[in-house]
């Protein structure tokens, strides 16, 4: 089970200390959110196989949760929720839950339903991970947004190209030849000064962690972690 990370959403310390020490035992790599925003700040900053998402989660609720996470992800989710009616259960699988799982329930059905979610999804992930860390800048390659510690930072499109390029070579110096083929693309007509503008106002943005975009001097950059 390595590299396999779950997030659980639960608010509920017994039931939440359950499931972790299930998931735990069986070899996966387990965060854990108390309640609503905590899960989406989660889901922002790293990589999750499935999601387990108790269906009463304070602070941001569980509906809710979910649809901020499939507006941008097509990651596993699993609803877990007492026993209620038809509609809720629905609303819940409309915005594109994958299973719902009623409690009581067993610790091995839910374990069975997740190798069932991972069988079905190996295989299938992108070479490029949806969420890349570099020290506490985290970038979001399927929305194409970009968060330090939770806060989202505005780029322009080209800002955003250029850092996830950086990212994607970390402590690799990159010519700004390079770097204009690759952002810019081939047939750009402007100099290489262009990658020093560019890389100017992105260091302004990224602040406080400027200082990772380092100067390789006569030569280009490189994103140093």
């Amino acid at each position: 089970m390595d590299n396999i990370r779950l997030l659980i959403a639960e608010n509920r310390n017994g039931i939440l200390k359950s499931i972790y020490d299930s998931f735990v035992s069986e070899g996966f790599a387990v965060d854990e959110a108390t309640d609503g925003i905590m899960a989406i700040k989660l889901f922002r900053r790293n990589d999750y196989a499935i999601i387990v998402i108790d269906s009463n989660l304070p602070e941001l609720d569980s509906y809710n949760v979910c649809y901020q996470i499939r507006k941008i992800s097509d990651v596993p989710v699993i609803v877990i929720g007492d026993k209620t009616d038809e509609n809720t259960i629905l609303q819940f699988y409309n915005i594109g839950i994958d299973d719902y799982l009623s409690k009581p329930f067993y610790l091995s059905e839910l374990i069975a339903k997740i190798r069932v979610l991972l069988r079905r999804t190996k295989g299938l992930k992108s070479a490029t991970p949806r969420v890349i860390c570099c020290n506490e800048i985290h970038i979001d390659t399927v929305s194409r947004m970009v968060y330090i510690e939770d806060r989202e930072i505005r780029l322009t499109p080209k800002e955003y190209d250029l850092l996830l390029f950086l990212s994607q070579n970390p402590n690799r110096a990159l010519s700004r030849e390079v770097l204009l083929n690759e952002v810019w693309g081939i047939d750009f007509a402007g100099s290489d000064r262009t990658v020093d503008t560019h890389i100017k106002t992105l260091r302004e943005r990224i602040k406080p962690y400027h200082g990772c975009i380092a100067t390789v001097w006569g030569y280009g950059y490189k994103l140093e972690i």
